[in-house]
């Protein structure tokens, strides 16, 4: 795909809205921020895809660590990770999203390549807090970076675009990585795990490259002139707050296929096995194709929370088409798992476009990193919430625990309406600097 460059009017820090970030014409964009991301988050996801499915087994079976050990590892490591976002975003304000963002990038490589040095559990859990901890305080830092480097009209569109790179390179390093799992040996797993290394530390050495937006040079300078208690403001932002809490309610669905559906399929349905890799495909590719799409729906606040609502909304019925997969037959139950997936990817691209808006336009221009690095927390948080909420729900009480569920998802998503208007009474202050 190829993007338009679009020249800033007199007076303005971006193009109009209707502007598109992509087109239809090449493998990469031609905007250069947007062709130099592209790359980073290929090689970035490619490399996470490699080892994103036998990273637990390198310590279980490798190291001979014990499982439980290493999850509650995992969990102190997400904290950590969360507790990070809000501080990392705070120094993307001072010293720049760039120059922070690359060396929590870098540090992450380093700290990913110290897992082959790892034979203890105190050594594990110095190297997974401080790895998962980079990464998930990165995350802020990135939408920050986005922030600045992507024109404001076309950001999101942006965004959904690097998301369906994300996951054609998630999906290649998967299919890559099974090889690794196949070999079963040492030497490979240590491969898959210094090439996600370098998955990090190589883009990091690119990201001060990535040029400013008019609009992100504009606003140079602004931080330090900022009273004080402007710059930490994002965290005593209730409406703000408000609308971060709803969206990580909402983020809890991606638990649904990486550990809920896995879960309901083997225990609870007579579907076979392969239907979990079967869902997932379908959400990989369903995802890779629509979500530029929604994104280019949802790119205006009014917009943005229609689709939230919405999203919620369809959550809760793939939740209920989920329930009805048990006592099904193997075919009637793979076909109702279908469904619930399809359903499942419009709430998701919906919830993604209309987050990545509302996390952008409710912000403080002046603070894209602390207001960022609180919205990247919020997911964080719903993610690492999401496991423990399915099982106990879904799986734990099956259709009971799937209508409780549903019913978290549909509540969320409508009162994200209420809680927008709340943050525009509150928020005149918002938006990029004209």
């Amino acid at each position: 795909m190829t993007t338009t460059p679009v020249s800033p009017a007199p007076g303005q820090d971006d193009a109009p809205a209707p502007a598109r970030a992509t087109r239809a014409g090449g493998l990469l964009p031609a905007d250069p921020a947007l062709r130099l991301a592209t790359v980073l988050t290929a090689v970035n996801s490619l490399g996470n895809g490699l080892y994103f499915p036998l990273g637990v087994l390198y310590f279980t079976r490798i190291v001979g660590l014990d499982a439980t050990a290493v999850g509650v590892g995992m969990t102190v490591a997400g904290l950590v990770g969360v507790v990070a976002g809000v501080p990392a975003g705070r120094a993307a304000d001072r010293w720049g999203a760039r120059r922070v963002g690359a060396l929590l990038w870098g540090g992450t490589g380093l700290a990913t390549a110290a897992y082959t040095l790892v034979h203890s559990y105190a050594a594990f859990l110095v190297t997974v807090i401080v790895a998962t901890g980079l990464q998930m305080a990165s995350r802020g830092v990135q939408g920050a970076l986005y922030a600045d480097v992507l024109p404001a009209a076309t950001r999101v569109e942006a965004r959904a675009y690097l998301r369906m790179v994300t996951n054609v390179g998630m999906g290649l390093g998967g299919a890559l990585g099974a090889v690794a799992l196949q070999l079963d040996t040492r030497s490979a797993y240590v491969t898959v795990i210094l090439l996600d290394a370098l998955s990090f530390a190589g883009p990091a050495l690119l990201v001060p490259r990535l040029p400013l937006a008019p609009h992100a040079v504009e606003r140079q300078g602004l931080d330090a002139g900022a009273p004080a208690a402007d710059r930490w403001r994002a965290v005593r932002d209730l409406p703000f707050l408000a609308v971060t809490v709803l969206n990580a309610v909402l983020v809890v669905q991606f638990s649904l296929s990486e550990v809920g559906l896995p879960l309901w399929i083997v225990e609870r349905t007579e579907a076979p096995r392969w239907t979990a890799a079967l869902l997932m495909i379908v959400n990989c590719v369903l995802v890779a194709l629509l979500q530029v799409r929604a994104a280019r729906r949802a790119s205006q606040v009014p917009a943005a929370v229609r689709a939230m609502a919405f999203s919620g909304l369809l959550l809760a019925a793939a939740c209920a088409v989920y329930a009805l997969s048990a006592g099904l037959s193997p075919l009637w139950a793979v076909l109702a798992l279908t469904a619930g997936a399809v359903v499942q990817v419009f709430a998701e691209v919906l919830s993604a476009a209309g987050g990545w808006t509302l996390g952008y336009e409710l912000a403080d221009a002046r603070a894209h990193g602390v207001y960022q690095g609180v919205f990247g927390a919020g997911m964080s948080a719903g993610m690492m919430a999401g496991p423990a909420l399915v099982t106990v729900t879904a799986i734990g009480h099956g259709a009971l625990g799937w209508a409780l569920l549903g019913a978290l998802f549909a509540v969320a998503g409508l009162a994200v309406p209420p809680a927008v208007r709340w943050a525009a009474r509150d928020g005149a202050w918002r938006g990029e600097p004209g």
